[in-house]
């Protein structure tokens, strides 16, 4: 199984109330993360990570950051020709934002099973199995 965090998940794995950070470990737990299973994220989600606790000096998270971003089961996606021309069909056809459009085109291209996200307008994308934190 291979499922891809957005952005917002990993910010409430890392930073969330008791309440979210549970419902994203519940879904990494159900994974056999030992065996083959894989969470993605594109590589724009360590920019979008790492600025808030960058801008805001807090080095502890960006060490919780990087210490789960560089784990082996982990894969970070790189933004490639393919996602940007499937990020630019789903921008133009769902009107989502720019981000939201290379996170899911980056999921569609890496063929996840499950895209993870808190952000529920992301749930009208008919191209990847979109379930909400």
């Amino acid at each position: 199984m291979k499922l891809y965090l957005d952005a917002n998940a990993i910010i409430y794995l890392i930073e969330g109330t008791p309440q979210f950070k549970q419902a994203v470990r519940n879904r990494i737990a159900a994974l056999d993360l030992k065996h083959g299973d894989l969470l993605l994220t594109s590589r724009l989600s360590v920019l979008e990570c790492r600025v808030k606790p960058l801008r805001d000096g807090r080095n502890d998270l960006l060490s919780a950051y990087d210490a789960f971003l560089s784990q082996n089961f982990v894969r970070i996606v790189d933004v490639s020709a393919a996602v940007i021309d499937q990020a630019t069909s789903l921008r133009a056809r769902y009107r989502f934002k720019t981000p939201d459009s290379i996170h899911l085109a980056s999921g569609i291209e890496e063929h996840v099973d499950q895209f993870l996200t808190a952000d529920q307008a992301l749930s009208r994308c008919t191209e990847i199995a979109v379930v909400l934190v």
